[in-house]
C-alpha cells in the first residue's frame, strides 16, 4: 500500500532536519578538540553561534517528529552553552577564572584600560577622548601604527611612560601607557608582546600588552610557541591583555594562559564584530577575542566594555586591587635575570 503524500512530505522534512542538525552538530565537536590539532580549535571560536543555530535545528526536528535527532541536537547545544560565557555563574572549559570580587575599601583601587586601536582607525580623537575620561591608570594596546605613534604623544602629560614598541608589521606593534613610573621596558615577537614593571604605589606589577596573530592556517601557533619563554618569565603580581584573536575557551588561549601560570579574567563578553555591521549586534553576534589575566593574588572588582571608539574592537575596562603586601613581588627585570641564569 504506498504511503500518503502527507507521510512522504513528513519524511523528507525530517531527513532535512536531521541533515541541519548534522551540519551544525559535527563543527561544534570539533571545536572541543582543538588540543588535537590547531584546525580544530578554529571551531572552538564559534562554539556559541553553532549551539544556537544547532538548538534552532533540534526544535526544526521536534517539528518534523524526528524525535530522537531533536532531543539529542538540544541536549548537545544546551551542554555546549554551558561552557562558553553565554550563562552566568556556569564554569567553562579552559584556564581557570579570576573571581570578581567587591571593593572592600581597605586598598587603593586601579584600572587598566585594554583596546586594539585598528591600525587605520578613522576616529583617533574618540580614543584619546576615552582614555581621558576613564583615566586608566595602565593602558596596553595594539596594533599602535605609525600613526597611533603620533597621536599618542599628544597626551604624555597624562602618560608620560609609553612603551611603542617598533613593529615591521604593517598594522603596529603593542604599546604600553601609564601614569606611574614604569621599568624593565622590553619588546618580543616584532613588537606584538610589550612588558614593563610599573610601580603602582611602591610596588611593582607585571604589566603586558599582546597581540596574538589570526588562528590555523595562519600564524597564530606558531607565535604562541615563540612566546612560550616570554611568557614564563611572567612573575607575580602580574597583568596580560591584548588581542589574542581566540575565545577565552579555546586550546590556544588556554596554552598562554599555562604557559604564564595566569588566570583569565572572565567573563568579559564579546569585544570584537565588523566595524560596519550595527553596534547593537555585536554582543549577540562577536567574538570575544580581548582578554586580561592575571596572578599573584590581582583582586579583580569589575570589569566592562565601553563604547565603541572607531575600531573593529570595543575597549575593555578592568577595576582590580593588588595582593596583600606580605606576597612576594619581583620586578620584571628580576624575572628576566634569574630565568637567563
Amino acid at each position: 500500500m504506498a504511503k500518503a503524500p502527507n507521510d512522504l512530505s513528513r519524511q523528507k522534512r525530517a531527513v532535512w532536519a536531521s541533515a541541519l542538525c548534522a551540519a551544525f552538530y559535527m563543527p561544534l565537536v570539533f571545536g572541543f578538540f582543538g588540543w588535537l590539532h590547531h584546525s580544530l580549535d578554529l571551531f572552538a571560536h564559534f562554539r556559541w553561534h553553532l549551539a544556537v543555530l544547532l538548538a534552532l535545528a533540534g526544535l526544526f526536528a521536534l517539528a518534523s517528529r524526528a524525535w530522537s535527532v531533536g532531543v539529542v541536537s538540544l541536549a548537545m547545544a544546551i551542554a555546549a552553552l554551558t561552557t562558553t560565557q553565554g550563562i552566568a555563574g556556569v564554569p567553562f572549559s579552559g584556564p581557570e577564572r579570576a573571581p570578581f570580587q567587591a571593593v572592600n575599601g581597605k586598598g587603593a583601587v586601579y584600572r587598566l584600560l585594554q583596546l586594539n586601536l585598528r591600525y587605520d582607525n578613522p576616529t583617533p580623537e574618540k580614543v584619546l577622548s576615552l582614555i581621558g575620561r576613564t583615566r586608566p591608570d595602565i593602558v596596553t594596546l595594539a596594533e599602535v601604527s605609525s600613526m597611533w605613534a603620533g597621536k599618542l604623544k599628544t597626551i604624555e602629560a597624562a602618560y608620560p611612560e609609553q612603551l611603542i614598541c617598533a613593529s615591521d608589521i604593517g598594522i603596529g606593534g603593542g604599546a604600553i601607557l601609564s601614569s606611574r613610573p614604569m621599568s624593565g621596558n622590553r619588546c618580543f615577537d616584532r613588537g606584538t608582546f610589550a612588558t614593563a614593571a610599573i610601580d603602582l604605589n611602591g610596588r611593582p606589577v607585571h604589566a603586558v600588552a599582546l597581540h596574538l596573530g589570526w588562528p590555523w592556517p595562519s600564524d597564530q601557533w606558531w607565535q604562541i610557541k615563540r612566546l612560550a619563554a616570554p611568557m614564563a618569565m611572567i612573575r607575580s603580581p602580574a597583568l596580560v591583555a591584548g588581542d589574542f584573536n581566540a575565545v577565552s575557551w579555546s586550546a590556544a588561549v588556554t596554552d598562554m594562559a599555562k604557559a604564564g601560570g595566569l588566570d583569565i579574567v572572565d567573563p568579559i563578553g564579546a569585544s570584537w564584530f565588523y566595524r560596519k555591521a550595527p553596534e547593537w549586534l555585536r554582543p549577540w553576534l562577536g567574538l570575544e577575542i580581548d582578554h586580561v589575566m592575571v596572578k599573584g593574588g590581582i583582586v579583580v572588582h569589575s570589569v566592562r566594555i565601553l563604547e565603541d571608539v572607531g575600531s573593529d574592537h570595543a575597549p575593555v575596562l578592568v577595576e582590580f586591587s593588588l595582593p596583600p603586601e606580605s606576597e612576594p613581588v619581583r620586578t620584571v627585570d628580576t624575572a628576566i635575570r634569574k630565568a637567563r641564569s
